[in-house]
């Protein structure tokens, strides 16, 4: 079966987080960090202001690459790396992306493991996180993982 993904493919989205939108993931995940709901505090940071937690980039980043394979197939993620180098500030545009570098078969589920390199790029082209995924992709009929 010939898969409906390529090497090089690549899936890109923009976003901006407002103050309120971090806030509200923070809480939903238990993250209490001053970093993520004082201003005040976080204004005398290093940081300037309120930023953005890791674990709401890559829920993002991972939501990405869900919505990317499972468009055209079933798909599951095995794994997830990412690397955070620079916070991205309340208010601040980024560019997240990810792109396929690798394929390979794996028959016993009747697809493939796809290997992705991602990204996030802030507004003034700095990196800010750098990330790998490998996920399974499937037709609908092999389902059922035995």
């Amino acid at each position: 079966m010939t898969s409906p993904f390529r090497v090089g493919e690549s899936v890109s989205k923009m976003a901006v987080f407002d103050a309120e939108a971090i806030r509200s993931f923070a809480v939903a995940t238990g993250d209490m960090s001053p970093l993520h709901h004082d201003a005040k505090f976080a204004s005398s940071t290093r940081f300037g202001g309120l930023i953005v937690s890791g674990g709401q980039l890559s829920a993002l980043m991972m939501g990405m690459v869900a919505t990317f394979l499972t468009a055209r197939r079933v798909g599951l993620g095995l794994e997830f790396d990412f690397k955070f180098k620079k916070a991205v500030i309340a208010g601040e545009s980024f560019t997240a992306e990810w792109k396929i570098v690798a394929m390979e078969s794996a028959a016993k589920y009747g697809g493939d493991v796809i290997e992705l390199e991602g990204s996030i790029v802030n507004e003034k082209g700095e990196m800010c996180v750098a990330a790998r995924s490998r996920s399974l992709s499937f037709p609908e009929q092999m389902l059922t993982l035995s």
